[in-house]
């Protein structure tokens, strides 16, 4: 495990393995960090992955049980993070990767795919989070009840009205289909992405089949891909086979 800063930016990540870099964002929403791997992530993808590639994953921002840290940027909420992100790369010399994400590693994904189309070379997104018609504040209230009081009791500089802005532009800004980008953006994407969907209240089914139907170079899993438990090496030798199809030439 390792540190780096950049500006008022501190990120804590680990290494594992070597080859082509793979950055696997963990999930857990606003809360993801490396601790995410050993307690409810579907498999370890750093020991999974490690043997083939080189592994590269971080704690976010400002994650309760994280050691990265760094200022509320109220009126980027998602660019922040991305920036985070390509830092991280740039500080380790990596000019093009592809990237894993779960949960919102998805709308990670996309964003960072919007923003350096150049660097990322596919993108994997596993149960990844997404909007419900139905439910467009699940996750501005669920970070309001559970990511914003305990950021706030370890910033008191921060207020509870600084926290409510920064969720709303993330998440109620532009609260439809992935939050990072369009649905037109998905459509005209060249990034080759392998989406494995899930169907809970966080991470609907219909949104990820949308993204995977839209997506010019995208290939779907099988679903249910979880469960039961013996499936989950089927998802793990797809992404294998997928990552290695689309990796560049030495």
């Amino acid at each position: 495990m390792a540190f780096f800063e950049k500006g008022k930016v501190k990120i804590h990540y680990e290494e594992a393995g070597s080859g082509f870099p793979l950055l696997i964002l963990p999930g857990g929403g606003l809360n993801s960090t490396l601790g995410f791997f050993t307690s409810t992530a579907p498999f370890h993808a750093m020991n999974e992955f490690k043997s083939q590639f080189r592994c590269i994953a971080a704690d976010l921002r400002n994650a309760e049980g994280g050691q990265s840290s760094g200022p509320l940027e109220i009126d980027r909420p998602w660019d922040s993070h991305a920036d985070d992100q390509l830092a991280l790369m740039d500080h380790l010399g990596i000019k093009k990767f592809m990237v894993m994400g779960f949960c919102i590693g998805g709308p990670f994904i996309w964003n960072l795919i919007k923003r350096a189309p150049e660097r990322v070379v596919v993108g994997v997104l596993a149960q990844p989070s997404g909007s419900r018609p139905e439910n467009r504040d699940l996750f501005y209230n669920n970070n309001m009840k559970e990511w914003g009081p305990a950021f706030l009791a370890r910033h008191p500089e921060i207020t509870p009205a600084m926290v409510d802005q920064y969720l709303t532009n993330m998440y109620r800004t532009n609260p439809d289909f992935v939050f990072t980008v369009t649905r037109e953006f998905v459509k005209q994407c060249q990034t080759p992405v392998l989406i494995l969907p899930d169907d809970v209240a966080a991470h609907p089914y219909a949104v990820a089949m949308e993204s995977a139907m839209l997506a010019p170079k995208a290939e779907v899993s099988l679903f249910p891909w979880k469960q039961p438990q013996e499936r989950i090496p089927l998802a793990i030798r797809q992404i294998h086979s997928f990552l290695r199809a689309h990796k560049p030439e030495a």
